[in-house]
């Protein structure tokens, strides 16, 4: 990781060291010191954070359900901190907090939001880089989330976590502190998609180029949505031999790349619609059962709510909820009953596929070409084009620009910014497709990788390779990915089709002077900048 960074890699982490230092401890933290078990409190904090990124949970009663578990978990801690020590302890404030469940919640919920507001007092650049950090541990509680799931765990992960939300109740640290706090969850992001990484490699093998039909084929059939391939696993074993035909959408698509799922489970078939904001339309069509394993959920329609299910953190009012039953894997007998019940494909249609499965061992793999092609000027560029996608127009710019990116240039890409042109057919250079769909958002590992991989063999660090980074965000797991990128010292990333609005002008200027964080122009305009870049 040397090339990668423009000064030591522990420099933010020893900044960071001794922040919490002489303060009351959180509970949490309190009780790992006493080497208490807090696994099945990290575990469940982090599905608790999840829950409340955009577009995850719409269910009040849900959350009402996990603040009062949250109070049993903390209140059990603190006893078992006191049996340990035979000492009262002192706490900190927010760790004796208990709502008044007579009341409204919501409400309750606004007071504490202008509380947390007003302490930004005549600072506002402290406040949002306080307002960075919240919003980048919820990408990270996510992926760690994902990551624990399918086996893969670092307590360091869930130490920071702590640390860093209750750092956002103090006033003594400066804008200095926070900058390093912010690239602090950046490093622990990077460790946190490493873990998911060695989780997915480790269970499903390393994903290999692979064609997905994008045409159903006749016959019962079940939509698996979001981001969570062990819960997709467990639909396709539940599903082995009834018949039905499992298809993926949104950022499921990259699993038929991993060999164990698609040579176990033949009935994983294809992909079905494109990026989350578009559900409400693709939902609709969709003649089977639905489940929703993650974000992004758009609240659903009654035509077809009676067909959909969520797992995990995911939730709506009067939605149908799969709760996880033995070893935490949920029993999918509603909706296969459900799939069995609606009529399924009944037509064919035009054959239509794709490619994914370019993560970091397919790249690599012919890396050798690759390097050739550049050092013969075959290849010019990379492009890394990828985040979230929305709704709004102006993300056509992601469209524009990689249809106008020259023939002698290759687009890698990930997460669902891709839909907007993912079934695009740019061609190859020598055999090497021009367009790579490395993977989900956590991919930016994957990613991470290549690059890093790039620079080694042409012995320079990643700013020197021929690479430019076009990224847009919309919610929190882009926010981390983002801290993360920084905290490797990858500069000249553009950024869009909006600077996030928490971002002021002050803590622009400072991620622009350090970093040459920007945001986009036009397609023609980025395009001219970026294959200028001297290398």
């Amino acid at each position: 990781m040397g090339r990668l960074r423009q000064k030591p890699r522990s420099q933010c982490s020893s900044r960071f060291v001794g922040l919490l230092a002489a303060r009351p401890r959180p509970v949490a933290l309190r009780a790992g010191e006493l080497g208490i078990s807090t696994l099945e409190v990290d575990r469940f904090v982090c599905e608790a954070i999840f829950a409340t990124m955009t577009n995850v949970n719409f269910d009040r009663q849900r959350f009402a359900d996990d603040v009062r578990h949250t109070i049993t978990l903390r209140e059990q801690l603190k006893a078992q901190i006191e049996t340990a020590t035979g000492v009262t302890q002192t706490w900190p404030a927010i760790s004796c907090y208990e709502p008044d469940f007579n009341d409204s919640l919501v409400s309750q919920g606004q007071d504490l939001s202008l509380q947390f507001i007003s302490q930004a007092g005549n600072n506002i650049d402290i406040f949002s880089l306080k307002l960075t950090v919240l919003y980048g541990i919820k990408g990270v509680a996510s992926y760690t989330f994902h990551a624990a799931e399918a086996g893969q765990e670092d307590s360091r992960v869930y130490q920071f976590c702590y640390e860093a939300l209750a750092a956002l109740d103090r006033q003594d640290l400066s804008l200095g502190d926070w900058v390093n706090i912010a690239l602090k969850v950046g490093e622990i992001n990077l460790r946190a998609m490493e873990l998911l990484d060695a989780a997915h490699t480790g269970r499903y093998g390393h994903p290999t180029p692979t064609k997905v039909p994008l045409n159903p084929r006749i016959g019962k059939a079940i939509l698996v949505s979001g981001h969570d391939i062990p819960q997709l696993e467990a639909i396709l074993k539940q599903t082995a031999n009834t018949g039905i035909t499992v298809y993926t959408h949104g950022e499921l698509l990259p699993a038929h790349g991993y060999p164990q799922l698609k040579e176990t489970y033949p009935h994983l078939y294809g992909h079905y619609g494109t990026a989350w904001q578009n559900q409400t339309k693709e939902f609709a069509k969709f003649p089977g059962a639905i489940v929703i394993t993650t974000n992004c959920l758009m609240p659903p329609h009654e035509n077809y709510q009676n067909k959909l299910f969520s797992v995990g953190p995911v939730g709506y009012p009067g939605l149908n909820y799969v709760p996880p039953v033995s070893g935490g894997v949920p029993d999918f007998t509603p909706v296969i009953r459900k799939a069995l019940e609606l009529p399924g494909f009944t037509a064919e249609s035009e054959p239509r596929e794709v490619t994914t499965g370019f993560a970091r061992n397919a790249v690599l793999g012919i890396a050798d070409r690759v390097i050739d092609a550049v050092k013969t000027g075959k290849i010019r560029h990379f492009f890394l084009v990828g985040g979230c996608d929305g709704a709004k127009p102006d993300r056509n710019y992601y469209t524009e620009l990689v249809e106008k990116v020259p023939d002698d240039c290759v687009v890698l890409t990930l997460a669902c910014g891709k839909f907007r042109f993912f079934d695009k057919d740019l061609g190859n250079i020598d055999g090497i497709p021009r367009l790579l769909d490395v993977g989900q958002c956590n991919d930016a590992y994957s990613a991470i990788q290549i690059a890093i991989a790039l620079a080694n063999a042409f012995e320079v660090n990643v700013n020197q390779l021929p690479l430019s980074m076009i990224l847009s965000w919309y919610e929190q797991k882009a926010v981390a990915v983002l801290l993360t990128l920084l905290y490797l010292g990858i500069q000249d990333i553009r950024l869009g089709p909006t600077l996030p609005a928490f971002i002021t002008p002050n803590v622009m200027k400072l991620l622009s002077d350090t970093y040459q964080l920007k945001a986009i122009a036009t397609p023609d305009e980025d395009l001219a900048a970026c294959l200028a870049k001297v290398v």
